[in-house]
């Protein structure tokens, strides 16, 4: 009976060990990533490029939920909330990230504080792009026109604090010139007047301005990433073209709630970065316009926590606010 006894008490303890050890494999139940804009855009297609990489290999499905609104600020206050456990996720960008933190008097989450990036996943470029009625084939030429005639030329953009708005004041304060903002609902409804020359210029995605600019209907300039883009590859950066360090492009990453366990972190990581380099989810993002990152948790904490100062400036000086 004693044998019998002890057994039976070794067995429960295996037992005991193989539950615990179930219950903290991640993942056992499904995931959600939360991404702060609505279906079809580019944060929401990365998004769901990943979670069909994610569930492949993790074996549990990865959802993604679109919640958006307030420039985000929605979903990423959800997932600042969001309990430590690696089970919600969030797609979050510059906007919410680095941008909002100027714009807004208050937010109801610290991008520092209540986060633990995993990685940045992608950089959508953004071009300086002409009418081609504009008399200018360069950066230089346009800051010369600008300067000119001061407060005549216009620039259109996606809305307030988006990175086209930001990029144009940016391109203003570096380059000592008066051009007047046009705001519009989105990307879509200020290409037709670019075209039309209805507004001078415009910061646009790169997707949006290359195919017409190949067909003559507008002049691309310049594009607003460090690096120049595969996608243009003959097109000079803002930098190479007189104005050292400038860079205004929409980024998103995946980020966890702060306290995530580092064992979560790690594998998210791992897997996020291995996603990125596949040629069949590379080949994706380059029919979408986005540049894979794939950069580790400190770089990418690095640059929210470098990003957030500079456009704090930028938005101060332009006397942009969106109140709470």
């Amino acid at each position: 009976m004693k044998l019998i006894a002890k057994l039976f008490a070794v067995l429960s303890v295996l037992f005991a060990a193989q539950i615990t050890s179930a219950q903290s494999h991640y993942p056992n139940r499904p995931v959600k990533i939360l991404v702060g804009f609505t279906p079809g855009t580019a944060p929401d297609l990365a998004a769901r490029i990943l979670a069909d990489r994610f569930t492949d290999v993790f074996g549990t499905p990865f959802v993604v939920e679109n919640v958006p609104g307030a420039g985000s600020n929605i979903a990423t206050d959800r997932v600042a909330k969001a309990p430590a456990d690696g089970y919600t996720l969030l797609m979050g960008g510059n906007a919410s990230l680095v941008i909002n933190p100027g714009l807004y008097d208050t937010l109801p989450f610290d991008p520092l504080r209540d986060f633990a990036p995993i990685s940045q996943v992608f950089i959508a470029a953004n071009v300086l792009a002409v009418p081609p009625e504009l008399p200018v084939s360069s950066v230089a030429e346009l800051v010369a026109l600008a300067r000119a005639e001061p407060g005549k030329l216009s620039y259109g953009h996606a809305g307030v604090g988006t990175s086209q708005h930001l990029g144009a004041e940016l391109f203003k304060s570096m380059a000592h010139i008066d051009i007047a903002a046009v705001p519009y609902r989105g990307t879509t409804a200020f290409i037709p007047d670019l075209v039309a020359n209805r507004i001078s210029m415009s910061f646009a995605n790169i997707v949006n301005v290359m195919p017409l600019a190949r067909q003559g209907k507008l002049r691309a300039l310049a594009i607003t990433s460090i690096r120049r883009s595969a996608l243009a590859p003959d097109l000079p950066t803002m930098a190479e073209s007189g104005f050292p360090g400038f860079e205004a492009v929409p980024w998103f990453g995946l980020l966890a709630p702060a306290g995530t366990p580092a064992e979560v972190l790690d594998q998210l990581h791992g897997q996020t970065v291995a996603a990125l380099t596949m040629p069949e989810v590379r080949s994706k993002f380059d029919e979408l316009g986005l540049e894979p990152v794939g950069d580790t948790p400190a770089e990418f904490t690095a640059i929210i926590r470098k990003e957030t100062p500079e456009w704090a400036k930028v938005i101060k000086q332009a006397g942009i606010k969106l109140g709470h």
